[in-house]
């Protein structure tokens, strides 16, 4: 027989106290949150209420926004897909450069870099987060855009073109990926590398083969949050890219000669909700609720991607004891 013993947890010395200051900090993160909640569900409202007004314009066709490959409201042409492929090409084409950079430089900075050189240049490289956006644009505008006609000629690489503003938008996203990829690999415990080397694996074949595959999902994640930050840059694409929707009619318009022809310009989303709102608009005309349409469908895009990433980190995480 043993003898029962309770213990009397409002006297114990062993029950949790909290503390003032504990309880105030928890206060303010938890309201930091609700009001980060209540800031998004007021900007969805917004987008949406006047999104509203849009579609319900008699000249204004859903099947049409979702399904048209023309874009002129003042012509009532009202397909979204000029802009969306816009919008995915210069992404696409800044991912071609982000990744393959951001990558080799959070594999340097993670295992052949010491601490102290890491300590320096991390910093340095996450300078490019704080630099304005449009000093970028007019680095694409006055230095890329040049070198790219100079190099390929002045009669295939228009002045504004997508190339342009696509390289420039790796640029500014290339610490964001690398900054993620860093962590992701720097998480990876150090048995795995301690195994490998015992092994006999290489320096390059632990990084390659053991580090990266176990950081796999971190990597994704980043990758997929630069996309993110790719489709929502404003200022490069505005200025680099061009002004005007690439219209184009499926069967009838080169693919690779027009509707995919990187040397020429075309408008993002955030480039035309930038140019449409910088003009004389008067309320409840159709192109002013046009921009709250274009901005509630990059909402939603941008939503979409950040629930991929959330998805992959979940689904692919490797724990480690």
């Amino acid at each position: 027989m043993t003898d029962e013993v309770t213990v009397d947890k409002t006297t114990s010395p062993l029950r949790r106290r909290r503390k003032t200051g504990e309880l105030a900090v928890r206060g303010f993160l938890y309201t930091c949150g609700i009001l980060s909640i209540a800031v998004t569900i007021g900007i969805l409202w917004e987008l949406g209420s006047e999104s509203y007004l849009f579609f319900q314009d008699e000249r204004v066709s859903i099947l049409e926004f979702i399904t048209g490959t023309e874009w002129l409201p003042k012509g009532g042409s009202f397909g979204i897909w000029p802009l969306v492929l816009g919008t995915f090409y210069i992404s696409f084409i800044a991912l071609v450069v982000a990744v393959p950079v951001g990558l080799a430089a959070a594999i340097y900075l993670s295992e052949y870099a010491s601490r102290r050189v890491r300590g320096f240049f991390k910093p340095v490289l996450e300078v490019l987060v704080g630099i304005p956006t449009v000093v970028f644009g007019y680095f694409a505008l006055t230095f890329m855009t040049p070198l790219l006609r100079d190099t390929i000629g002045t009669s295939v690489v228009g002045f504004f073109n997508i190339l342009s503003a696509g390289i420039v938008v790796g640029i500014l996203v290339v610490p964001l990926v690398s900054s993620l990829a860093e962590d992701a690999l720097s998480a990876v415990p150090d048995s795995l590398r301690q195994a490998a080397y015992a092994m006999g694996a290489s320096k390059m074949e632990v990084s390659l083969r053991v580090v990266v595959p176990a950081a796999l999902s971190g990597i994704a994640a980043g990758v997929v949050v630069a996309m993110s930050r790719a489709v929502g840059e404003t200022m490069v694409v505005t200025l680099a890219a061009g002004a005007s929707a690439r219209n184009f009619a499926l069967g009838e318009d080169s693919l690779f000669g027009y509707i995919l022809n990187p040397f020429q310009g075309a408008q993002a989303m955030t480039g035309y909700i930038a140019i449409t709102a910088s003009g004389d608009l008067a309320y409840n005309t159709i192109d002013y609720n046009s921009i709250f349409a274009i901005g509630l469908a990059l909402f939603l895009i941008t939503f979409a991607l950040n629930a991929l990433s959330r998805w992959f980190v979940n689904r692919y995480r490797q724990k480690y004891e």
